[in-house]
């Protein structure tokens, strides 16, 4: 991608009339009659979930620098701010699931932080994963049709399953293990809302303020907990300390802005809470292994 030529386009949450449960079923050939111009194919940042199965056909993806090949079987879930496009969907078929972050069920929250935006699943896994997203879909089908059927609460538990269903194994591991910690943990003084509930809190302080705080002790403080239960708690969830997970974030960030602004260099570091533009550079040297402004030049070439 081309920095200042390939500009991300915003997309914002917006249900089709009647379709206002917070969750939408939709699938590839929907996608494409939606978008005769293909701006697909170029960069775009959706505030919402998407979840997309392919059931037949190849094509292409891409997503926070990350190039996915696609085939039957293959599943992508696309988070809320991740910058991405469908390089090549014309062949794919199957089903497209867009929700809103709210309605991501609570269980899946350790899902979220461990799982790939691109996996493979077998052909048993891939078979069941469609008829869990077939049901969602007839269920949607009918609180649209016959709003007096609607539950948001079957909706999102339907969504629960197919995320259940979909998740690689290591990350529907994480879940279970960390939900089935959370009963055990509860009683601890440092942690009295269990593991999956401080991780939640964290990242979503860490989301809200990344280009501010650069030190886990500052989440901390705002928190209420200690840096060794954050720390605890991020591991168990995404397999990554507290203070990876913040420095991740913040790189991520910095490329994205790198890859897709005309911003100088010294304009990211300020944007990303950097008052010093060495600083800055040895903190992306240290952790893409190239300075910013070559980093950059790879990116648009």
């Amino acid at each position: 991608m081309k920095s200042g030529h390939d500009a991300v386009r915003q997309l914002r949450y917006l249900p089709a009339v009647g379709s206002a449960y917070g969750v939408e079923v939709l699938d590839f050939a929907a996608l494409r009659a939606m978008d005769p111009e293909r701006r697909r194919v170029r960069p775009q940042r959706p505030d919402f979930h998407v979840l997309a199965l392919i059931g037949a056909g190849t094509g292409a993806h891409e997503a926070d620098f990350h190039g996915y090949e696609l085939e039957e079987g293959s599943a992508v879930w696309i988070r809320p701010g991740m910058v991405h496009r469908w390089r090549d969907v014309d062949a794919c078929d199957g089903p497209l699931i867009l929700f809103r972050p709210g309605f991501l069920p609570p269980g899946c929250t350790a899902a979220e932080a461990a799982t790939p935006a691109g996996w493979h699943l077998d052909r048993q896994r891939l078979t069941l994963a469609l008829l869990a997203a077939e049901h969602l879909r007839r269920e949607h089908d009918a609180a649209v049709g016959h709003p007096a059927l609607a539950s948001p609460g079957l909706l999102s538990h339907l969504l629960a399953a197919l995320l259940l269903r979909t998740l690689p194994a290591t990350s529907t591991t994480s879940t279970t293990s960390t939900t089935s910690t959370t009963s055990t943990t509860s009683t601890t003084p440092t942690a009295p809302d269990g593991p999956v509930d401080v991780f939640r809190g964290y990242r979503a302080a860490v989301e809200e303020h990344f280009a501010e705080w650069h030190q886990v002790g500052d989440y901390a403080r705002a928190l209420g907990y200690d840096v060794r239960t954050l720390t605890r708690a991020t591991r168990a969830a995404a397999g990554i300390g507290a203070k990876a997970l913040l420095d991740q974030r913040v790189l991520l960030e910095a490329k994205r802005l790198l890859a897709h602004t005309d911003l100088t260099v010294g304009a990211c570091a300020r944007r990303l809470g950097f008052s010093d533009t060495g600083n800055f550079t040895t903190f992306f040297r240290r952790l893409a292994g190239t300075p910013p402004a070559a980093w950059r030049a790879g990116e648009t070439l």
